[in-house]
């Protein structure tokens, strides 16, 4: 199964434990091979790339987090997405270990 097949059908259950940790407008971005592969060779680290970005929109990130982690849904449903990805925070285990997603630096936002 793919990424992009699993995310889908993302499950309920962890669709709701984002909405108790405050996390809300959340979106999944890949960066394709195809037709990216023209500059860059299809075994670039980019290529497959995948982009997330959310809302959070609590005020205790630390505490929030710990939902997710605690949550037996989102450690599964991490168990398996994990597997299909490869981080580029250096040294990480998954999800559930510590950090797994890169920062980004915004250097843009428009909002109304």
């Amino acid at each position: 199964m793919s990424g992009i097949v699993i995310h889908a059908a993302v499950w309920p259950t962890v669709l709701e434990t984002l909405r108790r940790s405050h996390i809300v407008d959340y979106s999944i971005h890949l960066l394709p091979s195809p037709p990216f592969a023209v500059t860059n060779p299809p075994d670039s680290e980019l290529a497959g790339l995948l982009i997330a970005t959310f809302k959070y929109i609590g005020s205790d990130w630390e505490n929030d987090s710990k939902i997710a982690a605690s949550d037996p849904e989102t450690v599964r449903w991490w168990a398996i997405t994990d597997g299909m990805q490869h981080s580029l925070v250096q040294g990480a285990t998954g999800s559930k270990d510590g950090p797994w997603w890169y920062q980004c630096e915004e250097v843009f936002r428009h909002e109304k």
